[in-house]
């Protein structure tokens, strides 16, 4: 009696105080009207065995919870707790927690990364799986970018501090973690709506079990001892817990492993994913484009046009600018910046060089402008089938010369979409906003399904809702900031090389912290064997509720039987969703 008294105090007061003040019938109630009504018949061991299995497996199951929802927490202790700054030319150390933004600090061969900054002095190989999950080490030399908990090779480096360590990357991967791991999944809020009515309906039926006999005569302590079992067999405690359990362990895993996966809702909705929908520039390629050919038409050098065209771009936030200004730069040529510039949505832009209007963009930019590009199509034609941007230069009478662009495929990407589909996605598409032919010849390299291109981003978030009308659920793949529309359009959009990146990290729905494509067909998988294993484990629960519950009715299994096969299946679904760690 006394162990019942005072094991049960805690889920007995907890269970009054959710049925009084949230007029709720929970589990804790339905345990402990057992426990009081095995006690009032005299079954005292029976009653203490209840409470203490159930105290521990409650004891279990929020230790457990608590280490899974803590692991991600492990990355913080890679991060260094002094860091070595320079100060008016002199070197001393600081709490890592006293960095500002702007400080100049040494990170020695060996030693981790105290905050996020760029490397203004020095070489080396940086270990950045702690951020990324990437397991080779990558190079960093001057401009690079490091991230905080990284770990520093054989080189030393001196980095301009551009985060505090409260806002660097590492921090806000915990903390976006930690927040999805408090989120609910669409099963999981399922499960909880339907508890909400079947406790209730268990102890109803409890009740019903225990009285309704009695009105035929039949042995009253028979009944109510098998409305007792009947109320811990059904008891739902396995099942509430299946979800939960596994999502915020495979949350954490996956925080550690360079996936930021923003919910349990996202994680559930990777799993059904059917279609992967890939934008080029940046995902399928580097995002480093380089120009390979310039075609002179007018008799200007190939100095000239790409003077006149840096002019231009200089001016641009285009992608392809930056390979046109770096042509330049290492050409020794000279640029002075055009004046009045305007940008020419979805073709490109003009400005005004040396008194001169001048155009730069697409062949339909000339096109709208009235002139005829016919002369030059079979070239244009032939460039874009080998890949590559063609990009005018000219005025409103004449094209003065043809700049040929092209962006480098990651070297991974065909690898990448075949195991894609050996992951089960039946379609994987591109969406890029370049001309069709040089698309076409991306896409036969890679072994991509479907192409479509020359796509605004707006079409491009049309097209993805077409998509997934037609086929299925839709992933949706871009850089988390040009891409935006598209990926918040998408059943689940993912923002590639998001480390660093604010903006990737708050939009999407998943970030990958590396630009690695292999990391793509992991989160498939990793999202389909979490949704395996809470499959297995809800229903492992309902088997054992069934039998349980065919059990005590039918004066099978006594009370101890069935507390032990209850509190063993909730172990046994705890230590399940806990393979989510070791992923």
């Amino acid at each position: 009696m006394v162990a019942v008294l005072v094991g049960g105090y805690y889920f007995g007061r907890e269970a009054l105080e959710e049925l009084i003040k949230e007029q709720e019938i929970g589990i804790e109630l339905l345990m402990f009207t057992a426990a009081i009504v095995a006690g009032v018949m005299g079954q005292w061991a029976e009653a203490a065995m209840l409470v203490f299995l159930y105290s521990i497996s409650e004891a279990a199951e929020g230790y457990t919870a608590e280490r899974a929802r803590h692991a991600i927490r492990s990355l913080m202790e890679l991060a260094p707790k002094i860091a070595l700054v320079r100060r008016d030319n002199q070197e001393t150390n600081i709490l890592v927690e006293q960095l500002r933004v702007g400080d100049v600090f040494i990170v020695l061969p060996g030693e981790s990364v105290a905050t996020d900054g760029e490397v203004i002095e020095g070489h080396s190989s940086v270990n950045q799986a702690p951020v990324t999950g990437e397991s080779v080490p990558v190079e960093k030399t001057l401009g690079e970018k490091v991230f905080a908990a990284t770990i520093n090779g054989e080189g030393a480096l001196v980095v301009r501090a551009t985060k505090t360590f409260a806002d660097n990357t590492l921090s806000r991967i915990i903390h976006l973690v930690e927040e999805a791991q408090a989120s609910k999944g669409r099963s999981q809020r399922f499960i909880e709506r339907f508890g909400k009515i079947y406790s209730p309906a268990v102890l109803g039926v409890g009740l019903l079990i225990g009285l309704v006999p009695l009105l035929f005569g039949l042995p009253w302590e028979d009944w109510v001892t098998r409305a007792t079992v009947f109320i811990v067999s059904a008891a739902p405690c396995a099942l509430v817990i299946s979800i939960p359990i596994t999502l915020v362990a495979a949350l954490g895993t996956a925080g550690r492993n360079g996936l930021l996966i923003k919910g349990g809702v996202h994680l559930e909705n990777l799993a059904k994913v059917r279609v992967v929908a890939l934008d080029k520039t940046g995902t399928l390629t580097l995002g480093r484009p380089q120009v390979t050919d310039i075609v002179l038409l007018t008799g200007r050098t190939e100095r000239e046009v790409l003077a006149l065209a840096a002019a231009l771009e200089s001016r641009s936030q285009h992608p392809l600018a930056q390979a046109i200004l770096e042509r330049a730069s290492d050409g020794g040529i000279a640029v002075s910046p055009a004046v009045d510039f305007q940008s020419v949505t979805g073709a490109g832009a003009k400005g005004v060089v040396d008194g001169v209007e001048l155009f730069i963009g697409s062949p339909k930019l000339f096109t709208g402008l009235g002139l005829s590009l016919s002369p030059l199509m079979a070239r244009i034609e032939a460039l874009q089938r080998e890949g590559k941007t063609v990009v005018g230069l000219g005025s409103r009478v004449e094209v003065h010369g043809l700049i040929a662009i092209m962006d480098p495929l990651r070297p991974d990407a065909a690898q990448a979409i075949a195991e894609l589909k050996r992951a089960g996605i039946k379609r994987v598409v591109m969406l890029t906003g370049d001309n069709l032919l040089a698309a076409q010849a991306i896409a036969g390299q890679v072994g991509v399904d479907e192409v479509h291109a020359g796509l605004s981003p707006e079409d491009k978030t049309r097209k993805v809702v077409e998509l997934e009308a037609k086929y299925g659920k839709v992933m949706m793949v871009g850089d988390g900031v040009n891409d935006a529309p598209a990926l918040a359009a998408a059943h689940v959009g993912v923002a590639m090389g998001a480390a660093g990146t604010d903006v990737a990290l708050e939009t999407a729905d998943v970030a990958l912290m590396s630009d690695n494509l292999a990391r793509l067909p992991y989160l498939i998988r990793f999202s389909q064997r979490t949704w395996g294993i809470i499959q297995q484990n809800l229903a492992l629960s309902a088997i054992v509720i069934g039998t349980l519950v065919v059990g005590a009715v039918g004066g099978y299994f006594t009370l101890p039987i069935a507390v032990l096969a209850h509190e063993i299946s909730e172990f046994v679904v705890i230590a399940s969703g806990l393979r989510m760690l070791r992923t």
